[in-house]
């Protein structure tokens, strides 16, 4: 799970940088996300892990952490694989 992981990170840190970002801290609560960055955060979780959100992904919380966009990436995966095996 570190890819997506690190992938997400650099992508976040790309538009602030100087930063640091841990992978459990909350970059609404930090101030790196404004409402244009989320759309493009959610865009290139799309584009860069082959997957699509719905509307019912679009909570903050699968977006608060590079743990949580981790998660949610996962989930999306493994629904996508259960669905092709069926």
């Amino acid at each position: 799970m570190s890819e997506p992981k690190e992938l997400v990170r650099s992508f976040i840190l790309r538009s602030c940088r100087g930063q640091s970002l841990a992978d459990g801290d909350d970059i609404f609560a930090l101030g790196l996300v404004n409402s244009l960055f989320a759309m493009q955060l959610v865009t290139f979780v799309e584009s860069q892990f082959d997957l699509r959100v719905e509307n019912e992904d679009l909570d903050v919380d699968n977006f608060r952490t590079v743990d949580a966009i981790a998660a949610l990436v996962a989930r999306k995966k493994g629904a996508a694989s259960s669905t092709q095996d069926a």
